[in-house]
């Protein structure tokens, strides 16, 4: 199957992205609807977020440039020093661009 990206084909393909995120998100809250929220349960969600985290960070420190790994453990250190996440991505961001246009 394929669908024109041209035209009218990429609004199709946002509405049908919009519809499966949606069915996604209200699926999850349903499934939740029937789980007693018991200190398990929060548990679990709460260490949930780290590993998805984790999984994505992972790959790219191992396979990451040097722009990636500093980046990462900028991100890392600023984060657990002064707890200000949005900051600490910021600084990652920046040491990522000014590690990547230095010459090797």
């Amino acid at each position: 199957m394929s669908i024109d990206t041209a035209g009218s084909g990429t609004l199709f393909i946002i509405l049908i992205m919009a519809l499966v995120t949606l069915v996604t998100r209200w699926g999850g809250v349903f499934v939740m609807s029937f789980v007693p929220i018991n200190h398990k349960v929060q548990q679990f969600i709460a260490a949930m977020s780290g590993s998805v985290l984790v999984a994505i960070i992972a790959p790219l420190f191992i396979q990451g440039d040097m722009g990636a790994k500093l980046a990462l453990a900028m991100t890392a250190i600023f984060a657990l020093t002064t707890k200000r996440p949005l900051t600490a991505i910021a600084l990652g961001i920046a040491m990522a661009a000014v590690t990547r246009q230095m010459p090797i």
